[in-house]
């Protein structure tokens, strides 16, 4: 049977780090005391950065795949897609995968995409392409890269995208196998409710080009908990289908847009801890990678290893929740 792995994983981030006082000190000269929110609620304690203008969504993916070929002792020629996910693109023409095949040197044979379904985009990435290597058998080895600068997006005036987002890329290489191992199954709900609650550029791609007016993401509140419900339906279906209950699995790999929502998830099902991989107090938010920056931290410490059972979760703006099962 042909399964796809995850052969390889790596990340990327500025050097430049800001810790929660920035941000408390910065709102509480609005009159506002944010420590709650910031600390506890989206649980966050530092972030990665870009203040270098030479940095971008596609520098930091080119850093990132480089890294994770490196790894996977491969070079650009021997792949057969490039798949390059964000909310953030430094390009719209030509694609930024397409760039990406430039730099990595790529082979002639190497399909190349763009793709964004915001802050879900590297998790649907990687199930679409796991799909499609399933289905074609001239294709071996893919790379997706997921990179978001997040903090392009940021208002001054709100904490939740200020204090919460970090800039980072992640890559995986998936390679096919005929091992037992690999993408597993996944899961999409979606409700539009949310459509135009979270937009980026603010007065849409037009507007940024034909106005000079602020273009910082548009943050409409709205009631988080809506996502709830439908999460736990999602991961009764997907884990009864594959014959496992939550306490069989080996790991959990969430959105690491809020602790709270972590910790919600958490109580409800009773979930051990250590099996929770959080890293959004050390990278900040970091959109399209935030799971797989934690899956990347699973394994770099020891708590994922080869064999153990994974289950991913995110949700997009708009909103999607996408969950995925991966046997890793």
């Amino acid at each position: 049977m042909v399964n796809i792995k995850i052969k390889e994983i790596a990340i990327y981030h500025p050097e430049h780090v800001i810790h929660n006082e920035f941000f408390i000190d910065h709102f509480k000269n609005k009159g506002r005391d944010s420590t709650n929110f910031i600390q506890n609620i989206l649980g966050r304690e530092n972030r990665y950065v870009i203040n270098d203008n030479n940095e971008s969504s596609l520098t930091m993916a080119y850093e990132a795949s480089k890294l994770v070929l490196e790894k996977a002792s491969l070079s650009g020629q021997e792949l057969d897609i490039i798949m390059f996910s964000s909310q953030t693109p430094e390009y719209l023409a030509t694609s930024n995968a397409i760039q990406l095949h430039a730099m990595l040197q790529a082979g002639h044979q190497t399909q190349v995409l763009d793709t964004n379904a915001n802050c879900a985009g590297m998790l649907v990435a990687i199930d679409y392409a796991s799909r499609y290597m399933m289905s074609n058998p001239h294709v071996q080895t893919a790379l997706v890269v997921g990179s978001d600068y997040n903090t392009l997006m940021s208002n001054p005036e709100e904490e939740i995208t200020y204090a919460n987002f970090g800039d980072a890329a992640c890559a995986v290489i998936l390679e096919k196998t005929e091992e037992d191992t690999g993408f597993m199954d996944s899961i999409y709900f979606t409700d539009s409710v949310t459509s135009t609650n979270t937009n980026f550029p603010r007065h849409g791609l037009s507007g940024a080009i034909k106005e000079k007016q602020d273009q910082s993401m548009q943050w409409i509140p709205f009631d988080g908990s809506i996502a709830m419900p439908p999460t736990y339906e999602m991961f009764e279906t997907i884990l009864s289908r594959n014959n496992y209950t939550m306490r069989d699995l080996n790991a959990y790999c969430f959105s690491q847009f809020s602790i709270a929502n972590i910790k919600t998830i958490q109580e409800h099902y009773g979930l051990d801890e250590n099996k929770i991989m959080y890293v959004g107090d050390r990278y900040g938010y970091t959109g399209t990678t935030s799971p797989l920056m934690a899956f990347y931290d699973g394994i770099e410490t020891g708590r994922i290893k080869r064999g153990d059972t994974v289950l991913f979760w995110t949700i997009g703006g708009g909103y999607q929740l996408v969950a995925m099962l991966l046997k890793y």
